[in-house]
């Protein structure tokens, strides 16, 4: 099966759905809103969709990992944006070196947990 895709979008939940748009907005992302409870956040050809909608189970067990181009650089954006000040359960953590490359973590005001990472060449 060949498959001729443009954009995969995730659907991710809220617990607070205006503390999640704003996160995400102080975060770098683009939002446009879909209805009065779904946005969809967009970073050059990614996005994803945000619900109001909140499920414990599922948003304990979602991850998102986004590779980005210089991982160092990235954590150091993360930390100067303060979120883990500015948002209740907001944690990043240090970049963290495996076999394939590296990652930093980031969870989300519900606790959703973001990978932000660089593959090694």
């Amino acid at each position: 099966m060949e498959h001729n895709a443009k954009s995969i979008r995730p659907f991710i939940g809220a617990k607070n759905f205006e503390t999640s748009r704003s996160f995400y907005r102080d975060l770098g992302f683009n939002e446009s809103v879909l209805t009065h409870n779904m946005s969809v956040f967009k970073t050059g050809a990614m996005a994803f969709y945000l619900q109001d909608a909140y499920v414990k189970d599922w948003i304990d067990n979602t991850m998102i990992f986004l590779e980005v181009d210089d991982v160092d650089r990235y954590w150091q954006e993360l930390g100067a944006l303060n979120l883990t000040t500015r948002y209740e359960n907001v944690k990043l953590s240090p970049i963290r070196v495996e076999q394939w490359g590296k990652e930093c973590f980031l969870h989300d005001p519900s606790g959703i947990l973001w990978h932000f990472g660089q593959f090694f060449s």
